[in-house]
């Protein structure tokens, strides 16, 4: 049987009449009823029963109704659902992020892509940016929200860079109170860390294949005095390594989008001089041409504040 055959007997059906069937149609009775038949034929029994006056549908023919309706109704929904595929306003799409983009750019970059596709479905996923190199190259994801390496990525992916923001020392509130780590308000300004005896403090940090440019953008603080961190803990989530600072097991550089994140126990200072910038981006396929990525991309270009 085929979708034209279909729409014959459901246009009989809701008509019980073989003229205004055909009508319907827009063919002759003949063939309408030729197909019937061809059809009944297919399936092995009658679909409806025929008087010269009366055409009424079988018991099989009322219950074969019910499942043919709604497959000839989403067969012809088939062309608007593929326009909206190929405009971009429905479909599937993935995107990654670090753990500091959900304190910065991803919840406005998701509110505003959700509230211009809301029928597209988007799956979030928090990974690292190693891995997310890695799934955007093997096809896992569609886009990431990532911090990008100091080597090239790789030529097929495409990357835009979408904030730069400084880094601040994230430290234990007790430390501070007890004197461990001195501070300084200047005239008119916030509290920010004083002197140099905070760099003897054990540093808390990630491990620097997760994100090598972040790591040494890092450990560069320590270097540029002469210094050797002290190392006391790694972590890969940002999450954690806050949470390792409220424990009080040592102090941790993050970036300023990170005082989003309120955790008893933890103040964020600023540097005490010129503070390293941090960037974070949004990096694609490049032979990507899904509707739904570009859109992203559109996005994220023209509404999320991009770096300088």
């Amino acid at each position: 049987m085929d979708l034209r055959q279909l729409r014959h007997f459901l246009a009989l059906a809701e008509e019980l009449h073989f003229g205004r069937a055909a009508e319907r149609l827009g063919m002759t009775q003949p063939p309408l009823s030729q197909s019937i038949m061809a059809l009944e034929r297919e399936l092995g029994a009658p679909l409806f029963t025929r008087t010269k006056r009366n055409v009424a549908l079988t018991p099989l023919g009322r219950q074969w109704l019910d499942h043919v309706r709604p497959a000839v109704a989403a067969i012809g929904a088939l062309p608007a659902a593929a326009q909206r595929l190929r405009d971009g306003v429905a479909g599937r799409l993935t995107l990654s992020f670090v753990s500091s983009a959900d304190y910065s750019i991803l919840p406005t970059l998701v509110r505003r892509y959700s509230a211009a596709f809301p029928h597209v479905e988007m799956t979030l996923a928090e990974e690292t940016s190693d891995l997310q190199i890695a799934a955007l190259v093997e096809g896992r994801i569609d886009a990431g929200l990532l911090i990008p390496p100091e080597a090239a990525l790789p030529a097929s992916l495409d990357y835009r860079p979408l904030l730069r923001e400084p880094l601040v020392a994230a430290v234990p509130e007790a430390w501070v109170t007890d004197g461990r780590i001195a501070v300084r308000t200047e005239r008119e300004g916030e509290p920010r860390l004083a002197g140099e005896g905070w760099l003897d403090l054990p540093l808390l940090i990630f491990p620097r294949h997760v994100s090598p440019t972040f790591h040494d953008l890092i450990l560069e603080t320590w270097r540029a005095k002469g210094r050797q961190p002290l190392i006391r803990q790694r972590a890969i989530q940002m999450q954690t390594i806050i949470s390792l600072v409220s424990a009080e097991m040592g102090v941790a550089l993050v970036p300023s989008s990170l005082r989003n994140l309120a955790r008893t126990g933890v103040r964020y200072l600023p540097l005490p001089a010129a503070a390293p910038m941090l960037e974070t981006g949004l990096a694609w396929r490049r032979a990507d041409g899904t509707p739904t990525v570009r859109a992203l991309v559109g996005i994220a270009l023209e509404r999320v504040k991009p770096a300088p």
